[in-house]
């Protein structure tokens, strides 16, 4: 869609008005039709949230449900004080994921706590007469009602009346697991390897080594949690502290670029000059000291392939071929600062120019929280959908029988007249049992759809949001580009007057742009899901064409990425529609792609560098903290399970903070270089058609002089 738009108006000349003097005012709505369906998605989106809420229950999540369904641990019911839920046969359910998320084919009762002994139903029915409180113990794990001792073990298994066996087992997410531990590296149960099935049979504990998968692993990182839990509660206050800190370095370094930004960057290239300078020395000084050695002289060919590499650094051959390829790094190197001195000139003004422009409007900081707010509340309002819509529907029961003699298992059935029915004596031991939540109305069978649909709508959102913020940002920048006296000549409230604009005008262009970069994002969704799906797959051919869709649709998103965004300044500054915005940012980078490459890389080392020195420097002084080693505040350090939960915290936390504040700046540079190609194209720096560039952008170029005013200010 955005490629049609581009060739659509590839051809058409491009048309500079002679008044223009920055970001007009006098604007029309744009992309109409694209707001008109935007307010009708969010309304319709509103819709689905509410009938969502109306049909779902999170209930369903929260507490499991046994075959009847009915809540464990539910008010007001039986199962009041039965909080845990029970397998009869933990061997046809045994890997956990599917416990929690799918219903086994097995009957599933609500307990009050977890067997904590092995026992059988042979061995039980066997000596109930003599031991009556093993049976009174057992018939607990059997179907409300159940006491009937005498009944034939063949009947019971059959009508599922008691499991055939109990095994000691643990509550895990208010579900009866094997209690497994490990014994000398050997996986045992209660301290024992082997236990009775309750058919005749004696088995390993291994055979229910799928239900133990992650099990210890995952009740273990339970207790850590809880620890990690209670670290965050106790450290908080010195987290936000952190922060903070964090805060005020990041706006420090943004104030020093203005001063350090080409101190910084040239020393980081003198610096690599002079490491790969001193490699092409090193590697001189083997070639030169191998000489004479016997065996050095070899060829890498003579002595073939050698898994201990360090026979290679015995030959000169190797140091020579090092040699040649540092001495072709370097002398390309040297050959791009020559032939683009100008340009890397040109990106550090606009770097500093950045910094300046921050400085005159300060408020551009703080609008990160404003995008920050809209994510957060469409993540929320698309979780608590999600939710809803997975837990909609009423409880479907099927049939539970034999498949292979029962032609009516699985199918639908009503646990209030199943026992009516032929069903139970066209299939003996059936039964009319829990399955699932849902239902056979309209509703109910277009779940998956709304999911697909809640997800859409989802990230058009987020990206939209994401759209406004930069919207925003480049029209308060762009106001401070074209203002030919600085500060003179900066409108009153340049951020608010920019972000009216944009909401005013341009609500279908912002969303235009954000509903083609949500298709392309919804498609790589479904290819992660389908990869996974497939990922067991034998299929060679399947899994490359899958590799090489992702691959694609990856550098779509990134493509269309960087198109939005300088559409988006495009939009900002003369307040065309999305299309005729695309295409002329477009165009116009291509026309200073040498630039643009420059200026990119200056930009992003720049501030990679500055996130690394804010978030090392934060976590170097939150390290020295929390493990006391600062005297002042040693008795202030709070006592920690973990001291490195809240110091990764601070570090992550630190990072993030830094780049939300670098992000406004990347979008500063980004809107003054267009500005500033812009000003070049439109422009001679005659009295008529003066620049609008900064003095120091204006003498890097070399062009004629600035008026006497331009250059004052």
């Amino acid at each position: 869609m955005l490629l049609y738009c581009l060739i659509l108006n590839a051809g058409e000349p491009r048309k500079f008005d002679p008044k223009f003097r920055g970001p007009i005012h006098n604007r029309h709505c744009t992309d109409i039709i694209c707001c008109v369906i935007f307010i009708v998605v969010i309304l319709g989106y509103i819709a689905l949230g509410v009938v969502a809420w109306v049909h779902g229950d999170p209930r369903k999540v929260i507490y499991p449900t046994d075959s009847y369904g009915q809540f464990c641990g539910q008010r007001d019911t039986l199962n009041e004080n039965k909080t845990i839920l029970f397998y009869f046969n933990i061997l046809k359910c045994a890997s956990p994921v599917v416990l929690i998320n799918l219903q086994c084919p097995t009957t599933q009762l609500c307990v009050s706590k977890c067997p904590d002994r092995f026992a059988t139903y042979i061995d039980v029915q066997a000596s109930y007469r003599y031991r009556p409180d093993q049976w009174n113990y057992f018939k607990q794990f059997c179907k409300p009602g159940f006491n009937n001792p005498r009944k034939s073990i063949a009947q019971v298994l059959r009508d599922e009346d008691c499991p055939s066996m109990i095994i000691p087992s643990r509550p895990f997410l208010k579900r009866c697991f094997p209690d497994f531990s490990t014994k000398n590296g050997v996986l045992t149960v209660a301290n024992q390897t082997t236990f009775k099935d309750g058919r005749g049979k004696t088995r390993n504990v291994t055979d229910l080594r799928e239900a133990a998968n992650g099990i210890n692993n995952v009740l273990d990182a339970r207790s850590v949690g809880m620890k990690i839990f209670e670290d965050y509660a106790i450290s908080w206050y010195w987290i936000l502290i952190g922060l903070f800190i964090a805060m005020m370095l990041s706006l420090l370094f943004l104030v020093l670029l203005r001063f350090t930004a080409g101190v910084l960057f040239w020393i980081f290239i003198f610096g690599v000059i002079g490491i790969i300078g001193y490699g092409i020395w090193h590697c001189y000084w083997e070639y030169d000291h191998l000489k004479g050695i016997p065996g050095s002289d070899l060829t890498v060919y003579d002595i073939g392939f050698q898994t201990d590499f360090k026979v290679y650094l015995q030959l000169r051959q190797t140091w020579l071929a090092f040699m040649i390829m540092l001495c072709g790094v370097e002398v390309i190197i040297i050959l791009m600062l020559i032939f683009l001195r100008n340009r890397i000139r040109i990106a550090i003004a606009l770097l500093k120019e950045g910094s300046r422009a921050i400085g005159y409007i300060m408020s551009t900081l703080f609008y990160p929280i404003v995008t920050f707010l809209l994510i957060a509340i469409c993540i929320s309002y698309w979780a608590v959908t999600a939710v809803f819509l997975a837990t909609s529907g009423e409880p479907v029961y099927k049939v539970m029988a034999n498949q292979t003699l029962c032609k009516y298992a699985n199918l639908t059935c009503d646990p209030e007249t199943f026992n009516t029915t032929n069903v139970t004596k066209l299939c003996p031991g059936a039964q009319c049992t829990f399955a699932f939540y849902g239902g056979e109305s309209l509703y109910h069978k277009y779940i998956f759809i709304f999911q697909l649909a809640n997800a859409f709508v989802f990230l058009w959102l987020v990206n939209f949001a994401i759209a406004l913020g930069q919207c925003t940002l480049a029209g308060a920048f762009a106001s401070y580009y074209w203002a030919y006296r600085k500060p003179a000549d900066i409108p009153l409230w340049p951020l608010f007057s920019s972000f009216g604009r944009a909401i005013r005008y341009h609500t279908g262009s912002l969303a235009f742009g954000a509903l083609i970069l949500a298709i392309v994002q919804l498609i790589r969704v479904i290819l992660e899901y389908l990869d996974h799906k497939l990922k067991g797959t034998q299929n060679s051919f399947t899994r490359f064409l899958l590799c090489c869709l992702k691959c694609c649709f990856w550098c779509l998103e990134k493509f269309l990425k960087f198109i939005n965004r300088n559409a988006y300044i495009m939009i900002a500054i003369y307040g065309k529609n999305f299309c005729t915005s695309a295409k002329e940012a477009f165009f116009l980078l291509m026309r200073n792609v040498v630039r643009v490459a420059v200026l990119d890389k200056v930009t992003d080392f720049l501030l990679f560098l500055g996130k690394i020195l804010v978030a090392g420097g934060v976590g170097v002084l939150a390290f020295f903290f929390f493990t006391q080693r600062i005297p002042v505040f040693a008795q202030e350090v709070p006592m920690l399970n973990y001291y490195w939960v809240p110091l990764l915290t601070v570090i992550i936390g630190s990072y993030l903070v830094a780049h939300g504040f670098f992000s406004v700046y990347a979008m500063c540079v980004d809107t003054l270089f267009l500005c500033f190609c812009e000003d070049l194209e439109r422009n001679d720096g005659s009295t008529a058609k003066p620049y609008f560039m900064s003095a120091s952008l204006h003498r890097i170029l070399g062009k004629k002089k600035l008026s006497p005013k331009k250059a004052a200010g």
